[in-house]
């Protein structure tokens, strides 16, 4: 069994920044890429921002220069530094993971989601 835990959401006014981190913990033998998504209101759910285990990024064009994905792979925790926040931001985020268990089975796995709200 493989959790997510996400934590560093909240309420904050536009131009702000917040820092979310995830941690994956279980029966883990490694993870290869993770990744944030984000999903707004009445919206699909959408890529935020990847990193691979070799530390190769990838961004969403909103976030792109805003946004910095970093992992600690000692932790088995990603963080994403949200700075020039936006009220278009505001959504529900989550952390995902691809993971080889410890018998040797590989899956994706999800948080349980932060929320993420920035507003006046």
């Amino acid at each position: 069994q493989v959790q997510l835990v996400e934590s560093g959401g909240g309420l904050v006014q536009p131009g702000g920044s917040l820092r979310l981190s995830c941690t994956a913990s279980g029966s883990i033998f490694s993870i290869d890429g993770m990744g944030w998504y984000r999903q707004a209101p009445g919206k699909e759910r959408e890529l935020v921002a990847h990193i691979t285990s070799g530390g190769t990024t990838n961004y969403a064009d909103s976030v792109r220069g805003r946004f910095t994905i970093s992992r600690d792979n000692a932790k088995n925790t990603v963080y994403l530094q949200m700075n020039s926040l936006k009220p278009e931001d505001t959504a529900v985020y989550y952390c995902n993971a691809y993971v080889t268990t410890q018998f040797r089975l590989h899956g994706a796995y999800w948080g349980q989601g932060t929320q993420v709200t920035v507003s006046s």
